[in-house]
């Protein structure tokens, strides 16, 4: 499965962005789809994980009221909107798929296919 995220940007502190995450050729209703995230000298970070059925899962504390995850399956798509960014936020953002019909995951490991990442960066 090839991924394409799309979205990402400069926004000062505060802001709002919403990364979407597309997958050409693939229908993506029948994956789990997770985004996460790393900034410079950090691990990748799991954020956030939607299943192929629509529930959410929050891996990431620091982004629970902020962040939230959708799918819309008529435009193949998931996405990421991103409320109340702040500084600590700033990352390239990854979304990502596992085998099909498998439950969502913090760990890395548990995905087989990555997107190229988009670079997020909250600053004033």
């Amino acid at each position: 499965v090839q991924l394409v995220e799309s979205g990402g940007g400069l926004v000062q502190p505060g802001g709002s962005l919403r990364l979407s995450c597309a997958a050409p050729g693939f229908r993506l209703d029948t994956y789990a789809i997770g985004w996460f995230r790393q900034a410079p000298g950090k691990e990748r970070e799991g954020v956030i994980c939607i299943s192929y059925s629509g529930g959410s899962i929050n891996y990431a504390d620091s982004v629970k009221g902020r962040f939230t995850i959708s799918r819309d399956n008529a435009k193949n798509t998931v996405y990421l909107q991103m409320n109340s960014l702040k500084p600590e936020d700033t990352a390239v953002y990854y979304c990502t798929s596992g085998p099909p019909r498998r439950g969502c995951s913090g760990y890395v490991s548990s995905y087989t296919s990555w997107g190229q990442g988009t670079q997020v960066t909250v600053s004033s």
